[in-house]
């Protein structure tokens, strides 16, 4: 089998992605951000989910189509995944939401949970194996926030129980400033005066007039966004988790906090062994976002467009690079998709000495931190049964 062009972007020649596979052929596990995770048989994942206040954008599609491609490739080296993505159907954002379109919270939060689901469908994004809603865990953030307090993690003050936040900038890496600034950015009350710190964060707030609320030992509130998750990922995986997932624009505060919460209560380190955040989509060099007006809607591109060509864009790059979208590449992804399939419809048996080898490398490459480029490369270049192979274990089937 030939190796390929070894000049060209992102490609490495199968003789080198061998070489970089120091484990035992027998081991499983992958690279994921540069350090090896073994794994036995099962791995747990937690997946940050939807808000369901608005349409899906390929900002979202990002993220959870890369976590189906590595849930799949997990499953294809005999790793069974237990997936977690969460719903954040109790939010301050979602909550406004409903309001300007006169509907009661949950069920808005169910319809634009539909459009959602409908998207993820027509990606080939296989549901997980648990897909937990904020509102029908409050009890378990309630619990979360009682054991904060008994580990002395959290102070209750005005109905509020505050987790302490001071150490969190130094655990993600950041200066105190830049923790600021993007904790400001997501909407954090630094002003809060009941607060003992900027950066601590409620775990439960006390609600308003007029504003959902669940009753607790401390008065009827709600709970924080970063507690929903952390709750929800020690209810449903346990104490720790083999990766956190989600989008890169998440590390701070969310991501952090998540995993500081519940790291107090359960005293096990670190919560999660590895991480998986998706690099930031932008257009126009600003990232994809409703308050920057530069969405593009997963159901639009589909009119036009196949799921598998939107899918390959998506992850036809590292997995946590920053990239700009255009319609270009788009056409790029489905001039390759097209390239691929050709590929599979040429000759190669599976019991073939080079599709052998080129199946060992395709998977080599995919278990060196999931690298799509090079997988690809090597597919087009050996054809048949690897370059089908391929289309299976990243979700790229025509149907």
């Amino acid at each position: 089998m030939p190796d390929g062009d070894p000049s060209a972007p992102g490609h490495r020649s199968v003789r080198a992605i061998l070489a970089t596979m120091t484990e035992s052929a027998t081991a499983t596990g992958l690279r994921l951000g540069g350090s090896y995770l073994p794994v036995l048989d099962r791995a747990r994942i937690y997946c940050c989910g939807i808000t369901p206040y608005d349409v899906t954008h390929l900002g979202h599609a990002a993220t959870f189509v890369w976590v189906d491609v590595l849930t799949r490739l997990l499953g294809s080296i005999g790793i069974t995944t237990q997936l977690c993505r969460n719903v954040t159907d109790v939010d301050d954002v979602l909550f406004a939401a409903a309001e300007r379109a006169g509907s009661a919270f949950d069920t808005f939060a169910s319809v634009q949970q539909f459009g959602f689901d409908q998207d993820m469908i027509a990606l080939g994004v296989r549901e997980p194996q648990s897909a937990p809603r904020a509102r029908r865990n409050v009890r378990q953030v309630i619990r979360l926030a009682a054991a904060l307090l008994d580990v002395g993690a959290a102070y209750l003050r005005d109905g509020n129980v505050y987790f302490r936040g001071a150490d969190t900038p130094a655990a993600a890496g950041l200066s105190r400033d830049d923790a600021e600034a993007l904790a400001a950015e997501y909407g954090a009350r630094l002003d809060d005066p009941a607060k003992d710190d900027k950066l601590d964060v409620a775990v439960w707030r006390r609600s308003g007039p007029g504003e959902p609320g669940w009753p607790s030992p401390w008065g009827t509130g709600r709970p924080g966004w970063h507690a929903e998750c952390a709750a929800m990922s020690i209810s449903v995986l346990g104490p720790a988790i083999d990766v956190l997932s989600g989008g890169a624009d998440l590390r701070y505060p969310h991501h952090t906090y998540q995993m500081a919460m519940a790291q107090a209560v359960t005293g096990v380190r670190p919560h999660a062994r590895a991480i998986f955040e998706v690099g930031v989509v932008c257009m126009d060099g600003a990232k994809m976002a409703k308050s920057t007006g530069n969405l593009v809607l997963v159901s639009d591109v589909l009119a036009e467009h196949p799921a598998a060509a939107l899918r390959l864009c998506l992850i036809d790059r590292p997995w946590a690079r920053q990239w700009d979208y255009t319609s270009a590449e788009l056409d790029a992804a489905t001039a390759r998709l097209e390239q691929l399939y050709r590929a599979a419809g040429r000759g190669g048996a599976g019991a073939d000495a080079s599709q052998a080898a080129a199946a060992a490398a395709i998977t080599a490459a995919l278990r060196d931190d999931v690298d799509v480029p090079t997988a690809l490369a090597i597919a087009e270049d050996a054809g048949g049964a690897a370059a089908r192979g391929v289309i299976s274990t990243l979700g790229l089937s025509e149907g």
